[in-house]
């Protein structure tokens, strides 16, 4: 501060910008770290300090390889081969490591795996597991009382509408890979309703109660497919096109149709949106 010139008998008010700018050469920044050495150390010892840094760091890696499987072929071909699985199935792998993506991206009611296990889970009779429907990712929802979600996952690049000429003047129906996928999910969802009771034990495959109680009433069901980049044209947006696929999936009350590319980007705005401080006068005491 020594450095700055405030003009006249030396007092002054700084801006923050202003503040922001004084910038530390690394014999300065040394200098600093050597004085206070206790107080660093003290810092970095902090367990919560190091699990939130960690799990931060991780998490943006993570989704800046997401992007990179969506954006670069090369990167998806390589992810594929490292699975050895198709396409639907190396997301599965994907998010299957990556779980927390599904938390913050799908709804802002925090999902997680069941007792922590695979995502591909089975329903059959009055537990989850054993031969029966699958479904990509069986989910609950995280509070006092969770609840079932399912969720199925298609392949980034498939189309969300049916290119090959509209149904109508101004109206395109949707793909067969979306209707399908569609499909699926309440079929899958209809079918629990039918076969489960409204509370459900969970158990392993050895039959041993994980202790989960799930309740299965009018479970959240979600699609991930495609991406909307389909629709950017040279010159700009397809309109016709993109309000079609809108107001398609705007009316589908279950399931709700999310895009990878939505998808990756709800999750990046929760793990980078800035912490607003909180007002001193809020909280009670300054």
């Amino acid at each position: 501060m020594k450095t700055i010139d405030f003009g006249g008998d030396g007092k002054g008010k700084l801006s923050r910008d202003a503040v922001r700018t004084v910038v530390l050469d690394a014999a300065q920044a040394h200098q600093i770290f050597s004085t206070n050495q206790d107080l660093f150390v003290a810092l970095a010892e902090r367990e919560d300090l190091q699990r939130d840094l960690v799990a931060i760091g991780y998490r943006r890696r993570q989704l800046d390889r997401f992007e990179r499987m969506l954006n670069d072929p090369q990167a998806f071909a390589a992810e594929q081969a490292q699975y050895g699985k198709t396409p639907e199935a190396t997301w599965q792998a994907f998010f299957e490591e990556n779980t927390w993506i599904f938390g913050y991206g799908l709804t802002y009611q925090f999902l997680s795996g069941l007792d922590e296990r695979r995502l591909e889970q089975t329903v059959r009779g009055a537990d989850l597991s054993g031969s029966g429907k699958r479904i990509d990712a069986l989910m609950k929802t995280r509070g006092i009382i969770s609840s079932l979600c399912f969720v199925e996952i298609k392949r980034h690049d498939a189309d969300l509408l049916d290119e090959a000429k509209p149904y109508r003047s101004g109206a395109w129906a949707v793909s067969r890979e979306l209707s399908g996928g569609v499909a699926q999910v309440q079929t899958t969802v209809a079918d629990t309703l039918d076969r489960l009771s409204r509370a459900i034990t969970v158990s392993d495959t050895d039959g041993d109660p994980t202790g989960e109680l799930l309740f299965n009433v009018h479970p959240k069901s979600f699609l991930i497919i495609g991406q909307l980049s389909e629709f950017q044209t040279e010159h700009g947006i397809n309109q016709t096109k993109f309000r079609s696929f809108e107001m398609f999936r705007r009316e589908m009350r279950s399931p709700e149709i999310l895009t990878f590319d939505e998808l990756l980007n709800r999750a990046r705005f929760i793990v980078d949106h800035p912490v607003q401080p909180v007002p001193a006068d809020s909280r009670g005491h300054e």
